[in-house]
């Protein structure tokens, strides 16, 4: 067999034999890799690379990889249990910046330079060190950083302000198809697609995208960039109706003489009053 051919079905069969083994070591190797995470990852590339071009004997080689797929595994499930161990594997975090103070000897231990720490200040869209009151260096290489309070920016909870919970949008239609699953999942057919992408005025074929978020609302992203879909209005027009129903109410209950029909029209008022305040939040988020 020609020597060719022998290398192409060896590297065919290894390609395999790696992609099981480094799933046996868990999804930690594709994510954000610690130190020794990459030597790992090289080790196992270069035991691969050297099996498939026959620079070592294939027992030998089989033998090393089993090892440092073996071993590494091994070490994440004790890392898991103990806090020791995964100091001394994936290395503890180290404090930059402590109540806005620049840690010079907590730089010098991370072999960190100052323009290293405000390139990293940078990445977080920090420009200036002095708004910072925290910031601490993971063992993956990345730089937490906590602003002051000063300098954070404003949420709702700050103004203690109720926003509605928001729920993950569903995908009911990509590349012109429509996904039956998310729309049953959503209490929603075709029936109701059907209608609104004819609202919107699209047809189904030249939809991409196609998402229907938690209040039932339709948002569409089409093929041709040209179209401009109007965008949902739903909740706009539901909250309108509610304070335009609240108004009547309130115009009807000063325009009757009737005493028992002005109580009705009050009191269905003030209810819906406190209905539009209860759904503001989910109104307006």
């Amino acid at each position: 067999m020609p020597e060719w051919l022998i290398i192409l079905f060896r590297s065919a069969g290894l390609f395999i034999i790696a992609l099981v083994l480094i799933r046996l070591i868990g999804k930690r190797q594709t994510a954000r890799l610690t130190f020794f995470d990459l030597i790992t990852g090289i080790v196992i590339g270069v035991i691969v690379a050297a099996i498939s071009l026959g620079l070592v004997n294939l027992t030998y080689g089989l033998v090393a990889l089993v090892i440092w797929t073996a071993f590494p595994a091994l070490i994440y499930l004790l890392s898991i249990k103990s806090k020791i161990v995964r100091d001394i594997i994936q290395g503890k975090e180290t404090v930059l910046i402590n109540h806005g103070k620049v840690l010079e000897d907590k730089l010098m231990e991370a072999r960190y330079t100052p323009e290293d720490l405000l390139s990293q200040l940078r990445k977080k869209d920090v420009f200036n060190f002095a708004d910072v009151e925290f910031a601490v260096l993971e063992p993956t290489g990345d730089v937490s950083v906590l602003l002051k309070k000063d300098n954070q920016p404003l949420t709702p909870k700050t103004i203690d302000l109720k926003v509605g919970q928001e729920s993950v949008p569903q995908t009911v239609m990509m590349d012109g198809v429509i996904m039956d699953e998310p729309l049953t999942a959503m209490g929603l057919n075709r029936g109701w697609l059907h209608t609104e992408l004819e609202k919107a005025g699209v047809a189904p074929e030249n939809v991409f995208i196609a998402q229907v978020d938690s209040a039932g609302q339709l948002y569409l992203d089409l093929f041709d960039d040209a179209i401009q879909v109007p965008k949902p209005k739903i909740k706009d027009l539901l909250f309108t109706t509610l304070k335009k129903c609240q108004a009547d109410c309130e115009l009807y209950a000063l325009g009757t003489k009737s005493p028992e029909a002005k109580k009705m029209y009050g009191r269905s008022s003030q209810t819906l009053a406190e209905v539009i305040g209860d759904l503001e939040p989910y109104m307006k988020r």
